[in-house]
């Protein structure tokens, strides 16, 4: 990845974006990493494998939590126990 200081970020603005067309690139302040610019193009496909992982996630949970016994009544009253 790409790292370009925030001066040279607003410096060279129009070069920054043609850059974050071919890949993600970070933008550093006081020496420290601040912000990544990217396309909207990677943006939306990292946001789509995000929330498919996330999916996967709770499907493989909820399967889990089915095999050891977990039922619709069960979840029911572990969230009405206030102890």
């Amino acid at each position: 990845m790409k790292t370009i200081t925030a001066v040279e970020a607003k410096n060279k603005f129009g070069q920054l974006i043609e850059a974050a067309q071919r890949q993600p690139v970070r933008v550093t302040k006081k020496g420290r990493a601040s912000v990544v610019v990217m396309s909207i193009e990677d943006y939306e496909r990292r946001k789509k494998r995000a929330w498919k992982n996330l999916i996967k996630a709770m499907d493989e949970t909820g399967g889990y939590a089915v095999s050891q016994g977990l039922t619709p009544a069960r979840l029911e009253r572990l969230l009405a126990d206030e102890s």
